[in-house]
């Protein structure tokens, strides 16, 4: 294999970190742990009536936003891999109500780690030129005449942040649930 281009290293090297602080909150969670909502307002994924588990979605967001389950945080993960892989590297977008949560933490684990293998893949394979280039971002609903570069460290980010936003969650579960058995 021969080495990256020095930025595609920096963003598998980014993405790599992000998965690995992923990896670390994956041992604790559970379907309890992914549908739990952490208050009233709380976005989360739920089944409709053919069985497919829909992400909460509003257009325009509410302000302020409201707070989501950690199930709604992996759907979110994978709908923005899955749109901008479809679009940059694949047939096209993909629209947002076909992205479903797959109705199960280890099937969701399973899920999100195939699409950072594939980003992962399609990011080794980049050169300056491909980062450059505004051609697989023309069209893209959020990088509309950005270069790829740009909407590849974005994603890297918005992985990070989903991540944090787990553990912050995850850590808010248990310790509702440690003071309920209490």
């Amino acid at each position: 294999m021969t080495t990256p281009v020095p930025r595609v290293d920096l963003l598998v090297r980014q993405l790599d970190m992000a998965w690995a602080l992923f990896e670390y909150f994956q041992k604790d969670l559970d379907d309890r742990a992914c549908l739990w909502e952490p208050s009233p307002d709380c976005w989360t994924v739920r089944q409709d009536a053919e069985g497919n588990w829909v992400a909460d979605w509003q257009v325009p967001e509410p302000d302020p936003v409201p707070s989501t389950s950690i199930a709604w945080l992996t759907w979110h993960i994978g709908f923005w891999w899955t749109t901008t892989l479809t679009h940059c590297f694949g047939t096209g977008a993909t629209p947002r109500e076909s992205i479903h949560w797959p109705g199960t933490t280890e099937a969701t684990i399973e899920w999100l780690n195939s699409l950072k293998d594939s980003w992962r893949t399609e990011l080794l394979q980049l050169n300056d030129a491909d980062l450059d280039s505004k051609d697989r971002t023309a069209g893209l609903p959020w990088g509309e005449d950005v270069e790829l570069v740009h909407v590849a460290s974005w994603l890297n980010f918005e992985l990070t942040k989903n991540v944090a936003e787990i553990g912050l969650t995850q850590r808010a579960y248990q310790t509702s649930t440690r003071s309920a058995d209490s």
